[in-house]
């Protein structure tokens, strides 16, 4: 099953620059067959752990996620780059290679207690997913897990996730950046 889903991402050589593989989903959306597994394999490992709202990392964790959110009937939020979002938040700031950055969502996004999966496109070095898993808590809510399409092991972040308590599930892997 992995290899249909392997087979429908595009890799892009020297994209957004040299030394890089980008790993782009788009054609795995493209295809409804595709797309439809890789939701039903996203959520899999978690079904039955009473899952009430899945949280999707900007862009394509949104794609995915709302997905997923739908075939579990349960609530969605969109986890945000800092600023974009219209109403009181509360933000996580995480460290990039050159920088930092900041994901955050609204105050009032989850209940206490309420178990979470958090969904997104591609897990590398963990610093956005790790944001995530903090984000999620400080609002109150538990983490339950964490899927990912794509990993990239070689970078690290799923035993970042690990580290934090967070059981991970992957679809496919891709060595190298």
């Amino acid at each position: 099953m992995a290899n249909q889903i392997e087979d429908l991402i595009r890799s892009l050589p020297d994209y957004p620059k040299k030394g890089i593989i980008f790993r782009d989903i788009t054609t795995l959306l493209q295809s409804p067959s595709g797309f439809r597994q890789a939701v039903d394999e996203l959520v899999q490992p978690f079904a039955g752990s009473g899952i009430n709202c899945v949280a999707g990392i900007e862009a394509r964790g949104f794609i995915l996620g709302g997905a997923v959110a739908h075939q579990l009937s349960v609530g969605f939020v969109a986890i945000r780059k800092k600023g974009k979002l219209p109403w009181e938040t509360i933000s996580v700031e995480y460290q990039l290679e050159y920088g930092s950055d900041e994901v955050e969502i609204h105050t009032d996004s989850f209940e206490a207690g309420q178990k979470v999966l958090i969904i997104d496109d591609l897990i590398a070095t963990g610093g956005t997913a790790c944001a995530a898993v903090q984000l999620v808590r400080q609002a109150g809510a538990q983490v339950v897990g964490a899927s990912f399409v794509i990993d990239l092991p070689d970078l690290g972040g799923r035993e970042k996730l690990a580290a934090m308590d967070v059981p991970v599930r992957t679809l496919i892997s891709f060595e190298g950046e």
